[in-house]
């Protein structure tokens, strides 16, 4: 049975670069599209609360029309009671059926009054709803354009990123098959997700960690170029590299 060939240090180094590169691909794509959906969400969201507001509005248009009208028919019903009333003080046989009729009279003017006020109050409410709703339908319209081209954006980004990301998840999976060492890449896969970022190995940039940029000893730089031994930074704990492997 043919034996595995055992990785060298460098191998490993090398391998876990790769693999680095790959899944910082995978963590970009991933990121742009990753915005896009939320922002598509609170856009809908958006236009659905207006939607919601125009059909309270809606509402309360129509219980303004409903009350102009039943003030309305209330005038009318005042008018005709007021005609009767009169009609009827011709043909009184004395000053107190007289009296009652009057007051009758009196009282319908004032409902006539009253209807007139509550017609007019709920016309200027009528009027300043329908200028919501024209506002509010504008709104919706013009957010609706917005959430299309929003999704339009993130659908083909999506259907751009898909072919991409599931080549270079393949490409990663192949990577970690080389990789022999598999304390070593679990202990990458751990120092990966604690960092913000999501680098695990970081090359050595003008004598600093690529990661948090802390100072490299002269001989902790050596040591990372012969490629003897795994190193770590000994402040962020991420996996160092020379630049030129």
């Amino acid at each position: 049975m043919a034996r595995t060939k055992e990785l060298t240090v460098e191998d490993k180094l090398k391998l876990l670069f790769d693999l680095q590169q790959v899944d910082s691909k995978i963590d970009n794509l991933r990121t742009l599209a990753g915005e896009l959906p939320q922002e598509v969400k609170d856009m809908a969201d958006e236009v659905e609360g207006l939607k919601t507001r125009l059909a309270n509005i809606e509402n309360e248009i129509k219980d303004c029309e409903t009350q102009i009208s039943d003030h309305r028919v209330r005038t009318e019903n005042a008018n005709a009671s007021i005609s009767r009333y009169k009609e009827q003080q011709n043909t009184v046989r004395n000053n107190r059926e007289f009296d009652n009729l009057n007051k009758e009279i009196e009282y319908q003017e004032l409902e006539i009054e009253a209807s007139q006020r509550k017609i007019k109050h709920f016309s200027a409410e009528l009027e300043a709803r329908l200028a919501d709703k024209a506002k509010t339908t504008k709104d919706i319209e013009e957010r609706t354009v917005d959430l299309n081209q929003k999704r339009s954006e993130l659908d083909q980004i999506l259907a751009e990123t898909k072919a991409e990301t599931e080549n270079l998840i393949l490409k990663a999976a192949d990577l970690e098959k080389k990789m022999t060492d598999e304390r070593l890449l679990a202990a990458f896969k751990r120092i990966r997700k604690n960092a913000h970022n999501g680098l695990a190995v970081v090359k050595i940039e003008r004598d600093s960690c690529g990661g948090c940029h802390a100072k490299i000893p002269a001989q902790r730089q050596l040591d990372i170029r012969m490629r003897k031994k795994i190193i770590v930074c000994e402040f962020c704990g991420r996996i160092l590299v020379d630049p030129e492997l």
